[in-house]
This record gives C-alpha cells, sequence and structure tokens, in this order.
C-alpha cells in the first residue's frame, strides 16, 4: 500500500482531535492516503463537529469510488486517443 501523504497524516491527526479511535483513524488513512481523497475528507469534516464512525466510512467509500471512476474515464480516454491514432496513422498510410 502506497504511504500516506501529507494530507492524509493532515486528516489522522484531525480525526484523533476528534476523539475518533486510532484503529479507526490509521483505517481511514490508509484508504484515504493521496492528497487528493485525504483533502475532499477534511472537505467534509469541515462541515460537521462530530459524526458518527458509520458516515465517515460511508463518505470515505463514496471518495474512493469517485477516484476510481476518474481513474477509470482516464484509462478510457488514452485508450480512446490510442485507438484514434492508430486509425489515422492507417488512413494516412492508405493515402500514400
Amino acid at each position: 500500500m502506497k504511504p500516506k501523504s501529507e494530507k492524509s497524516r493532515e486528516l489522522y491527526r484531525i480525526l484523533l482531535k476528534r476523539g475518533y479511535p486510532e484503529p479507526f483513524c490509521d483505517e481511514v488513512t490508509k484508504n484515504l492516503n493521496t492528497d487528493f481523497t485525504a483533502q475532499r475528507m477534511i472537505g467534509y469534516l469541515s462541515h460537521y463537529q462530530k459524526l458518527p464512525m458509520e458516515e465517515i466510512a460511508d463518505e470515505m467509500l463514496a471518495i474512493l469510488s469517485d477516484r476510481n471512476r476518474i481513474m477509470q474515464k482516464k484509462q478510457y480516454e488514452q485508450s480512446s486517443a490510442a485507438y484514434n491514432e492508430y486509425l489515422l496513422q492507417r488512413w494516412l498510410e492508405s493515402e500514400e
């Protein structure tokens, strides 16, 4: 698993300061281990003083789902661009 980013460590400290158990904080930040995902959770938490652990876990899963969708979209775009380049090259070769 990727090491925790600076924002992920900040999220860990925020969760601990708010009184959540250390194993829970560790598990959340193991999953939200990038600046992007940790910052999204920090933003979410900024709207609330104290949330049930279940709501934080649900938000963590939503953030991970969004991240996976974004990554998949980028992969599709790269594949599509490569295929379009291939088709263009074949067309150019057939015109010669």
